[in-house]
């Protein structure tokens, strides 16, 4: 940028370190947010460029330097003006009341009664924060170190890494502060960021956090500020420490409503209370929100609120006399592992569990906890018999922290992930690169039945209106219903008496019924939607088949280019892997569903209650192309036998037959390295390796020759070209345009580029159709559309 326009520049970064500092606040502070994620990255790029291209303008406030340099050989000491000093504890002890039951905090109050000569004295109450305790000092409102609580008297200088935490204001707001102040709080990773991180060290093989406290606490002590910048962390202010030119409010509550008016986030579940019986109900108050806060707390802090009061109480062992924090149950306890099992989630996903013996945790027996992954029981290395710590924080549900291995028995074995579903007996399976494993029994495992239920009726699937979540827990809890074939052999009276029962069973029974008289319309609906579901399409029904990876995009493709249920239900995954946006995975999956003879039963039963499809066809011409010797040998993956080999053996030996029957010495003689015959011939050697070869030549020949001499023009007409819908059609839906453009070979696309070949736009036609103009991309109007669609749909 040149030096004329420096002073837009500089009203421009202004303008972004406000905007991005007004965000931290509605976020953080307010808990209000105005923009999204993405476009606070993008003011801040913006504003990173500014600052780059004049450095200048660069300030030791700007949010672009929240990220330092690494500290080098490790954090320097920081004494503090005023110590940090700890709370005592007070805990829950035996009692049948609350006042025998709280008599450490009743002596707290009494003690300081009696000391002020004041009766029912006001506390300022808060919950108790589980993180790491900062100091952060300000000087003429500018943020200028932070540093950990140390011992009370010491502590490390992170200041680099505080500036990561965007909940802490680099310059405060408003007005009226002193010269020097030092904010005191504690720095916290709220649930869902601990969660979410958990959630990508698991599926990228690395180390998990084992509690908040944990994770906050290991990413302000990192050396490179980068690391903590990843680890998304919040604060919440709780005091004051040093404060020099200027005053603060003379009461604690005050102080705390001052700092969230500077900037500082504070804890909205911050009040006051009267007295004993004001703290007990502030407890309870917070024990009861325990579970439901972002955040973990170990219990609740009271403080005298008027700073004169807590000047008279003093301190005594280097604890205040006017604070008390009073502990919650503890939230991780010891306990043992009896059994290690696997519980099949609502979508296939197989998650270890370990069979606890019985502790109280936070207030609770547990006698469950889950260990996520198969992964996760590995780096934890987990056995039965094994000692562990549990845990368990909010709504999250118990997990084992740890291993403590000391305390192992011995003559335990690493557990590991079973191979069959414990709930139908259907293959478990795992995709490479992916962390969780899977029952493939879609259809017929008991534990994935709602869903697949559910899914089969959807809009997009089946399209069987009435059948949502309320009627398909009703269907499968009275037992009418344990695949989606028993839909279809549904009757009124099915109906009426699954309503019956549910409305007994909820207590829900209508003054209609218990006058005799039963309302059957809604049932005859549903009747009539299960029964014009029959006549569906093919796509439509593989993708209410529930296979897991085929959406409906796919479900389109192996129609398109199989023509057929029963084509697409015997190929073998090396067949399917030629079709296009159907890999390895893919092909696995579909083939590995309808490998499976529970599937193939409900498929079965789902044909024979009168199912059919309007666009059954033959295969698409097009895998003339596609199919021929090479694939198999890419299929086999023998080592050093790469594309260039296949194509030369598949174009001089044609078949998989005549392959077998050259043997080595051909192969080598048609130009096969030596090294790639030695390897293949090993590979074929093995009777394991050559029948899926031989089934999969099978089925690629019975496939080719179910193929059509010639293709049709309907086929042919748009072959190779993409079209935009836009706006609303007047005569069929965006859907119905859709299948049928896609029918005669076309992509439909959902954004316009150069490569579109046209756009259809409609009534209040929108930016794909600026686009298109802009573009010089041609725009056909309905008639145009239906003139083409009437023209080949015939089979012109």
């Amino acid at each position: 940028m040149s030096q004329s326009h420096a002073p837009d520049a500089r009203t421009r970064a202004a303008e972004l370190r406000e905007k991005i500092e007004r965000a931290n606040h509605c976020y953080y502070v307010l808990d209000e947010p105005e923009i999204t994620d993405l476009d606070y990255d993008l003011m801040l790029r913006e504003l990173e460029a500014l600052e780059q291209a004049h450095p200048e303008l660069a300030t030791p406030d700007s949010p672009t330097r929240r990220v330092g340099a690494k500290a080098k050989g490790g954090f320097a000491e920081v004494r503090h003006a005023i110590p940090m000093l700890s709370l005592n504890n007070a805990f829950e002890q035996e009692g049948d009341t609350d006042r025998e039951r709280f008599r450490e905090v009743a002596e707290f109050e009494r003690r300081i009664e009696q000391t002020l000569d004041r009766r029912t004295p006001v506390f300022s109450v808060e919950p108790k924060l589980d993180g790491l305790a900062i100091s952060l000092r300000y000087e003429d409102g500018v943020f200028v170190q932070g540093a950990t609580r140390g011992d009370g008297e010491t502590g490390e200088d992170v200041t680099a890494n505080l500036r990561t935490v965007r909940a802490i204001p680099l310059h405060l707001r408003g007005e009226g502060w002193p010269r020097v102040l030092e904010v005191r709080g504690e720095v916290i990773m709220l649930r869902k960021d601990f969660e979410a991180f958990n959630e990508r060290a698991r599926i990228h093989g690395e180390k998990t956090l084992a509690n908040p406290r944990n994770g906050a606490a290991g990413s302000l002590r990192q050396l490179d500020p980068s690391i903590t910048a990843k680890r998304k962390l919040s604060f919440f202010a709780y005091a004051v420490g040093e404060v020099r030119g200027g005053e603060l409010p003379l009461t604690h509550s005050k102080t705390l409503a001052q700092l969230r008016e500077w900037g500082f986030p504070v804890s909205p579940e911050v009040d006051t209370a009267r007295g004993l019986d004001g703290l007990i109900a502030y407890y309870h108050r917070i024990g009861e929100k325990r579970d439901r806060l972002p955040y973990d707390i170990d219990g609740v802090v009271y403080k005298l609120d008027d700073y004169e009061g807590q000047r008279v109480m003093g301190f005594v062992s280097r604890a205040p006399r006017w604070a008390i924090a009073h502990k919650f149950p503890a939230q991780e306890q010891t306990t043992t592992v009896e059994a290690i099992e696997i519980q099949i989630g609502r979508t296939g996903a197989a998650t270890p569990v370990a069979r606890l013996a019985p502790v109280q945790v936070a207030g609770v027996t547990v006698t469950n906890a889950t260990l996520h992954n198969a992964d996760q029981v590995a780096r934890l290395d987990v056995r039965v018999g094994d000692t562990v710590i549990v845990r368990r924080a909010g709504d999250v549900i118990p997990e084992v922290v740890r291993v403590i291995p000391e305390q192992r028995p011995a003559h335990t074995h690493p557990w590991h992930m079973p191979s069959h579903c414990p709930v139908c007996g259907s293959a478990l399976l795992r995709e490479e690169g992916e962390a969780a494993w899977r029952c493939s029994g879609g259809l017929i495992c008991a534990a994935q039945r709602k869903e697949a239920l559910i899914h089969f009726a959807a809009r997009r699937a089946m399209d069987i209106e009435g059948i949502g979540e309320r009627f398909v827990d009703a269907l499968v809890d009275f037992g009418y219903v344990h695949t989606p074939a028993d839909l279809y052999k549904l009757t009124l009276d099915d109906f009426l008496e699954m309503k019956r029962r549910a409305d007994e069973r909820d207590g829900t029974t209508p003054e209609t019924v218990k006058q005799g008289k039963v309302a059957t319309k809604w049932a005859e609906n549903l009747i009539e939607a299960i029964e014009a579901s029959k006549q569906t399409t093919l796509p439509r029904f593989l993708f209410a088949l529930g296979i897991m990876h085929i959406g409906e995009s796919t479900a389109k493709t192996l129609a398109a280019w199989l023509g057929s249920l029963a084509v697409i239900r015997r190929m073998p995954a090396a067949v399917l892997r030629v079709l296009p946006d159907v890999g390895s995975e893919v092909a696995a999956s579909i083939a590995g569903f309808f490998a499976q003879k529970g599937n193939q039963k409900v498929v079965d039963a789902l044909l024979a209650s009168g199912i059919t499809f309007s666009d059954e066809t033959h295969p698409s011409p097009k895998l003339r192309q596609q199919l021929d010797l090479a694939v198999l040998l890419d299929m086999a993956g023998v080592n050093k036998l790469g594309p260039k080999s296949t194509k030369l053996l598949a174009e001089r030996f044609t078949t998989l037959d005549k392959l077998l029957a050259a043997g080595p010495a051909h192969w080598v003689t048609a130009g096969l390295p030596s090294a790639a015959s030695t390897n293949l011939e090993g590979f074929l050697a093995h009777e394991k390796n050559l029948k899926p070869l031989r089934e999969a030549d099978e089925a690629m020949r019975e496939l080719l020759a179910a193929i059509p001499q010639a293709s049709t023009a309907a086929e042919a007409a748009l072959d190779g070209q993409t079209v935009v819908l836009t706006g609303t059609l007047a005569s069929l839906s965006r859907d119905e345009a859709k299948e049928r453009l896609e029918a005669l070979g076309a992509k439909v696309a959902g954004s316009v580029s150069k490569k579109t070949s046209f756009v259809v736009a409609g009534e209040a036609a929108g930016s794909k159709l600026d686009k298109a103009q802009e573009l010089g991309v041609p725009v056909w109007d309905e008639a145009q559309l239906l003139a083409l669609l009437a023209r080949h749909e015939g089979g012109a």
